[in-house]
């Protein structure tokens, strides 16, 4: 069956340097460890494909040369494939390729300025902004973390070579040096043996805010001090669920949020630590050559240094009483000694605004001579603002748990305390009241003379230790709850209720108003839920104790779903529903007298929220920003975005530009045109919807024809996450989670949740001059298309149709898969027309280039991976054959990129 591949009209690939150099190393490191044999047959195959790809060859895909592989060749050419997708995609990072124009704080203030808003408008912002990337544990990283270790480690050989670096700062040869690092890439053991626990996820987060958030931040926030001309506060700062993310996830439990927590102080306070002891080298002002302050000479008086060495070194000194009192902190909050123990005695840190000020107060001092410059920037300055920013807790920490537990929770604790024995059977007013009454005392419903159900217990102890977690590390450690499934004022009240037993909610008293430590989050993830949202947070701001609280704290949050609102409506309808929910919403929060922020819960994938982060905070309905935003990051994303410093900075300042135009810059389009473009929006989301909810929801045989097209059931297998594929045993598509759906389609190259229904919509929409005109200026639709665009580029028809085997109902599948077929040619067709290209990514050469570069790379790996299911299916018991699917699910995931 033919090929549907665009992309082979599109001119010459010009490929990137990095990724020939690398290339060929890796070649290089094949014949020497994978032998001549395996170095021809995988070269051979490699040519073949590009050829094919070029257009050089027949589309038949007869000669491939695959079938000459046995079992352990094709392990071993597998893996040779994932491993050039690894290092491709690591020399695209390092080029800038995720970078865009214009996507940095500089440009932006440039940019405002040229409408006439100033820095000091920016400033004023950025003064109740909060910008936070959240990092989640979503099970769509397949590579292990000693691969990813490894090719950071060639990313870091690489900035040398840049630098004109021949040898390493050990004297090694650069280019051998780096020859090694992919060997031992080559020798290195892709998959994981063991299925990952909370644990191991916790470990894997915290690299990411050891190695990268924690120095890079900072560094940062200097550049933006040169920008600005002033000083923000620490308005972007790093998020976490891991360990406290209950959803679906069982085995996280009271435990694992102590041990996220506890994990985090260690690494901040160990970070904190390392910094002093350098400060401590560096800052060796004389008193004989310096004037120093005296509150510098108290702090100096107050260490306990009696050093003869030190004694006109008051600033070393003070800074030797700072680090004990830091080493007496860790004791106290870590329970173990320090790697470096001080031999001064010190009092702990109360909190890190105590820390903060005795380095301040250094600073001062340095501020004092000359022209300050030993005060403005440099470590001492970075080490500020990473106190600022992370506290004793590195990162605060969400919790989430679905409203159904919350419900049977609450209700058991009201029957055990005999206030309501049927409070499943309540409507929805009688609940409320119920309550509302229970939320104006504070007194708890439970008691530890009382037996409860597993369940109960185990939230019950999670709430108890996230009021321990506050005692101990602040109030800034938790300051989220967000509620799964919420579909009703009670959901949101039933979590004030549980946070009251371990008295993170306090009744109001004397006239003040109530007080909630920790803020009640809805979530709103189907395309119901997003069209009830505005009614739900006005009856909850209407509720005199709700806006008491909420006028206290000053904001109110509210997250929206993009991957299940997605599965329950399609791209089209699921990204229509968001935009309006996010408008809906900001004349509620404006009446409440609440600054609105959106938490926006996006994946990888484009069916899931992905695609250009920079372009779709742009895209937000002016209002709904205002400064405060977060996002999920989540899987395989968080190594692509944030695996190395220079490239974290680069999304960091793509988040934060992003943020600043959403906020100040003006709407690029009249009034009279936003509802002309709302209104045919309207439209096509209707029809798109109604194709898309017609194929997957209301065709007899779809599900079964989903699960054996691709490799669902083998995805479910893999040890890529702690919390199961499905939130329970059904098989039903409602079911399974959003990020197995989209995994899967991208698998088989349908990538069906990322465009299917718009061909229809476009096919049915009449005015096809005001579609042009909507796709040329409007930046909601121009973000909406170029990730429809991109899904279309990776697709390819002509492999999925390989799949088709695969199901058992050969006649059901050829019926659905024309379906498919045709709604794929209805998108391509559409698109193109209301975009006025010839091709795919015509306007996008980066991209374009970037996709063409990997087709070559996929296409084997999918014929492979089509034959190694059919006999794992067939039965056959060869334990090679099922590690040969996880590896191909590993490699095209790779290739792909933003898969799940």
């Amino acid at each position: 069956m033919e090929s549907i591949n665009p992309a082979q009209s599109a001119p010459a690939i010009t490929q990137n340097p990095d990724i020939r150099y690398l290339g060929r190393l890796l070649g290089d490191v094949i014949r020497a460890y994978g032998g001549e044999k395996l170095y021809k047959q995988t070269e051979y195959i490699r040519s073949a494909s590009v050829d094919r790809a070029r257009g050089l060859q027949g589309a038949d895909l007869t000669d491939t040369g695959l079938d000459a592989l046995n079992l352990d060749d094709t392990l071993n050419f597998t893996r040779g494939f994932m491993l050039f997708s690894m290092l491709a995609n690591l020399a695209e990072d390092r080029q800038g390729v995720a970078a865009e124009p214009g996507a940095d704080v500089a440009s932006a203030v440039a940019k405002l300025e040229s409408h006439g808003i100033g820095k000091d408008a920016v400033l004023e912002l950025l003064s109740h902004s909060l910008i936070v990337p959240v990092l989640t544990a979503h099970p769509t990283e397949v590579r292990r973390k000693s691969m990813i270790d490894h090719k950071n480690r060639i990313a870091d050989l690489m900035q040398l070579k840049d630098a004109g670096r021949t040898e390493t700062d050990d004297g090694e040869n650069l280019d051998e040096a780096i020859f090694r690092q992919i060997a031992l890439l080559w020798q290195t053991r892709p998959l994981r043996r063991e299925k990952l626990f909370v644990q191991d996820e916790i470990d894997n987060v915290l690299t990411y805010f050891r190695d990268i958030f924690l120095p890079t931040l900072p560094a940062l926030y200097g550049r933006w001090e040169r920008v600005l001309g002033a000083r923000p506060h620490s308005f972007l700062r790093v998020g976490n669920w891991i360990g406290g993310d209950r959803d679906g996830n069982p085995f996280v439990q009271a435990p694992q949020l102590r041990s996220a927590l506890g994990r985090g102080c260690e690494a901040a306070l160990a970070y904190y630590m390392e910094s002093i002891h350098a400060l401590g080298a560096e800052l060796s002002v004389s008193t004989e050559l310096a004037h120093v302050p005296e509150a510098v000479l108290a702090l100096a008086e107050a260490s306990g240094d009696a050093s003869p060495s030190r004694q006109d070194e008051p600033y070393r000194r003070a800074i030797s009483g700072i680090y004990a009192r830091l080493a007496t902190t860790y004791v106290h909050l870590v329970g173990k000694a320090p790697p470096r123990p001080s031999a001064l005695k010190g009092e702990p840190y109360a909190a890190p605004g105590d820390f903060r000020r005795d380095l301040v107060t250094v600073a001062q001092g340095l501020a004092s001579e000359g022209d300050g410059a030993l005060s403005t920037g440099g470590a001492l300055g970075r080490l500020i603002r990473a106190v600022e920013t992370f506290g004793f807790h590195l990162a605060t920490l969400d919790m989430r748990q679905n409203s159904d537990v919350h419900q049977r929770v609450v209700a058991e604790l009201l029957k055990v305390a005999g206030v309501e024995a049927d409070y499943a059977g309540l409507d929805e007013f009688a609940r409320i009241a119920l309550l509302r009454r229970e939320l104006a005392t504070n007194r708890p419903l439970g008691t530890r003379f009382s037996e409860y159900s597993e369940e109960t217990a185990s939230e019950l102890a999670i709430v108890h230790a996230a009021a321990e977690a506050h005692r101990t590390y602040g109030p800034q450690c938790i300051t989220h709850y967000i509620i799964s499934k919420a579909e009703s004022v009670s959901d949101m009240l039933e979590v004030n209720i549980l946070l009251k037993e371990a008295g993170l909610w306090r009744a109001p008293e004397n006239g003040d108003p109530a007080k909630a430590a920790i803020m009640s989050i809805p979530l709103f993830e189907t395309i119901g839920d997003l069209e009830a949202a505005p009614k739900i947070m006005t009856a909850y701001f209407g509720l005199p104790e709700i806006a008491g609280v909420v006028q206290a704290r000053g904001h109110q949050e509210v997250m929206i779903g993009y991957s299940d609102s997605n599965k329950d409506g399609g791209y089209i309808t699921s990204t229509w529903s968001l935009y309006k929910a996010s408008q809906a919403l900001e004349p509620v929060f404006a009446e409440a007298g609440a600054a609105m922020q959106l938490f926006h819960g996006r994946g990888g994938a484009v069916g899931r929220g992905g695609g250009s982060a920079f372009k779709a905070i742009q895209a937000q309905p002016r209002g709904s920003v205002q400064g405060r935003i977060r996002i999920t990051e989540q899987g395989e994303v968080i190594a692509a975005k944030f695996g190395a410093r220079d490239v974290a900075m680069t999304n960091l300042e793509a988040m934060t530009s992003a943020t600043l135009l959403a906020s100040l810059e003006p709407e690029g389009v009249s009034a009279k045109d936003a509802a002309r473009f709302a209104a045919a929006m309207d439209e096509l989301s209707k029809n798109a919807f109604t194709a898309y909810r017609d194929l997957v929801y209301g065709t007899d045989g779809f599900k079964e024809f989903f699960r054996q097209l691709t490799p669902i059931q083998e995805i479910s297998g893999l040890k890529i996450g702690s919390r199961p594929a499905s939130r329970t045993k059904s098989t039903a598509i409602e079911d399974l989670r959003a990020i197995p759906w989209v995994f899967s389609w991208a698998q088989a190259r349908v990538m069906l949740p990322g465009w299917y229904g718009f061909g229809h919509a476009i096919a049915a929409f009449e005015d096809k001059a005001l579609l042009a005109d909507m796709a040329q200026h409007w930046s909601f639709l121009q973000s909406a298309l170029a990730n429809l665009e991109m899904v279309l580029a990776k697709s390819d028809l002509g492999i999925a149709a390989r799949y088709l085997p695969l199901v058992e109902d050969q006649a059901k599948a050829e019926t659905l898969f024309g379906r498919i077929r045709e709604g794929w040619s209805l998108t391509h067709d559409g698109l193109l027309a209301a975009t006025g290209q010839s091709r795919l990514l015509e306007r996008s050469p980066t991209t374009e280039t970037s996709i063409r570069l990997r087709l070559p790379y996929i296409e084997p790996l999918n014929l492979l991976q089509v034959e190694l299911l059919k006999r794992y299916r067939a039965g056959e018991d060869d334990a090679r054959i099922k590690e040969g699917i996880e590896l191909s699910i590993n490699a095209i995931a790779t290739a792909l990129r933003n898969s799940g």
